[in-house]
């Protein structure tokens, strides 16, 4: 008990010294130990990396999952260590809709067979999206987290041990330079008297010296080791950062694959759309009729996909248009629906207008030469339908 409570009472001095040390620095009252420059720019850096993943990883999940309802729920799970409950995503919810529509107006007719393979796709979008999540949890935020909450955190807590040894640190220096005061002060109210009485008077003042440049070399050599290994914890942040990059790349790569995976369901569904056009020339005079038309916006068809490139090929080369470049004249073509030119070498196109298109030699496979009076330009093939 004894042992405790004179642990107790060094254990509450100290805490008072530190005390008073950050007391006195705050207001300019004493001297303050500075920490080397190269270990102030490791703390800066860490700090710096400390923030931007953390916003880093926010908008990432911002993207994933825009509804912060949801969110805050798999948060809450997460912490409960519990599997959140399976829910469809929008683009499911959405495929879900239009299969049951299309169900409902008839698999037979062209309009709620249409929505049944819009459905489908959405579906097909929404798996993709579902395995978009999946791998950036594991490969991309995962590692983020674990370097906020396990090497941040530790470099943290030695960081404020760091802060606590320089009080120390600092403190000595303080007691030092007031024993070295007081001995001095002893020495000039003394120097008038004999050698004997000034040896006697002197005994507490030089012990109290003594201890306090003894305290002072203890706490000068806790610093230094506790700022080394601050030090060699800051520095392994570069090794994070090279973590972290790798991280970024799969990161990249799993929105590549999610993105391609989206592009060529999008390119098939356009495809299989197209394979009826009859359908899409009632619904575009009906639209014609009641106001004016929508554009549909275009895909590229020179993008780089090997499976899709592959596609557009067989396309161009079937049926009329394959007889069309053979005979090098031209033929009317019904327009399926709107086109928007994209530059002015090209033709923009109206729902169910016929015009006159022709092929031009080394024009690509999926395109033709359109004509509308005066106006001439390049016409995307999987727009028209020939006509006899």
């Amino acid at each position: 008990m004894d042992f405790n409570v004179k642990r107790l009472a060094a254990d509450a001095g100290t805490f008072l010294s530190r005390a008073v040390q950050f007391t006195e620095e705050k207001l300019g009252q004493a001297e303050k130990t500075e920490l080397d420059a190269h270990l102030e720019k490791l703390l800066v850096k860490a700090e710096s990396t400390k923030h931007w993943t953390e916003r880093i990883m926010k908008q990432t999940e911002v993207l994933l999952q825009p509804n912060p309802n949801v969110r805050l729920e798999e948060f809450v799970y997460e912490k409960l260590e519990k599997k959140a409950p399976t829910r469809m995503n929008n683009h499911e919810l959405l495929g879900q809709s239009m299969i049951d529509s299309g169900s409902e107006f008839g698999p037979g007719t062209a309009y709620g067979n249409a929505l049944i393979k819009c459905g489908e796709t959405e579906k097909q979008i929404g798996g993709a999206e579902r395995e978009l999540i999946q791998t950036t949890a594991i490969n991309f935020l995962t590692p983020f987290r674990n370097f906020l909450e396990g090497d941040f955190k530790t470099i943290l807590k030695e960081r404020k041990l760091l802060q606590v040894k320089r009080l120390d640190l600092d403190a000595a220096k303080t007691r030092l330079k007031k024993a070295r005061m007081a001995d001095a002060r002893a020495t000039v109210s003394t120097s008038a008297r004999t050698h004997t009485h000034t040896h006697t008077q002197r005994t507490v003042p030089l012990n109290s010296q003594k201890e306090a440049e003894q305290e002072l070399r203890m706490t000068q050599g806790e610093f230094d080791r506790q700022a080394e290994i601050t030090r060699l914890l800051l520095e392994g942040v570069s090794s994070t950062h090279a973590h972290h990059l790798r991280c970024l790349n799969d990161f990249v790569e799993a929105q590549t694959t999610y993105y391609a995976q989206c592009y060529q369901y999008m390119v098939d569904l356009q495809k299989q759309l197209g394979s009826f056009p009859s359908s899409f020339s009632n619904n575009n005079q009906l639209s014609v009729s009641s106001g004016p038309s929508v554009s549909v916006p275009t895909i590229p068809m020179t993008t780089s996909l090997p499976s899709v490139s592959g596609g557009h090929s067989g396309s161009a080369a079937s049926g009329g248009f394959n007889e069309l470049r053979s005979s090098n004249g031209s033929r009317k073509a019904r327009v399926l629906y709107d086109y928007d030119a994209a530059s002015s070498s090209e033709l923009s196109l109206l729902a169910d207008e016929v015009i006159l298109v022709s092929s031009v030699p080394g024009m690509d496979s999926d395109w033709l030469m359109g004509e509308r009076g005066n106006q001439k330009g390049k016409v995307p093939i999987t727009y028209l339908e020939l006509l006899n």
